[in-house]
């Protein structure tokens, strides 16, 4: 199993991976630099793949990355996340979230229902990366990220607090309170999600990427306050 570790520099975040005569694949444009015997490998997408790209965010090539060495992904204000997938499972990740993921992992798309990611103000065709198979993931995280247990209930969240979900959890959108009553609620629509399985949840931001987004009055990409 390839070796991802997530490291600190000048207040910065980077993912580096360790390969020993395996595969893994990035987010393109991902890459800083490579040491060792590394083949760099940036396949063509598929047209099913192109259509899908013209709807979201989501890059249309993920190139790969075989041999042995080191890859270092860019670097961040912002922070990632490393955790393994099981076999059983398949993640649903938020859009840009993606980062990087051994090459047993298969990656896939996931389109949200319309009406339910229309009224989480998220767009009419909102299309997600999806992950199945064993092996270990790398997702950008703008703060540290917590594992959410739900089974069969609720949860409710303010916020784009999820990064990603297993499958048995539906995604909806509904109002904080009954309406009128919500009008003077001071929250905004929930982002519900119900069933059973898992939620990677971000609950709070690092402390770099809050004070930026304080001083110049911007948010970060991907930003859980935008």
């Amino acid at each position: 199993m390839a070796d991802f570790k997530v490291r600190e520099i000048e207040g910065m975040r980077q993912v580096v991976i360790d390969l020993h005569d395996e595969t893994i694949r990035a987010r393109r444009g991902a890459l800083s630099n490579i040491r060792g015997d590394i083949r760099f490998t940036p396949r063509l997408p598929r047209a099913a793949d192109i259509f899908r790209s013209a709807f979201n965010r989501e890059g249309r090539i993920r190139p790969f990355y075989s041999g042995t060495g080191t890859v270092h992904l860019q670097p961040s204000l912002r922070g990632y996340h490393v955790f393994d997938t099981q076999a059983e499972d398949r993640w649903i990740l938020e859009p840009q979230v993606y980062w990087a993921s051994e090459g047993s992992v298969d990656l896939g798309f996931f389109r949200e229902r319309m009406f339910a990611s229309l009224w989480a103000g998220d767009g009419f065709l909102v299309w997600k990366t999806t992950l199945q198979g064993h092996g270990r993931v790398a997702i950008n995280a703008p703060g540290p990220v917590e594992e959410v247990d739900v089974h069969d209930t609720e949860m409710r969240v303010q916020g784009r607090l999820v990064l990603g979900r297993t499958s048995g959890l539906k995604f909806s959108s509904q109002r904080a309170a009954r309406f009128p009553r919500n009008l003077i609620s001071g929250q905004n629509r929930m982002r519900v999600f119900t069933g059973t399985g898992k939620l990677l949840m971000c609950m709070t931001p690092y402390w770099n990427q809050f004070m930026y987004e304080r001083m110049t009055g911007e948010a970060i990409e991907g930003s859980i306050f935008e």
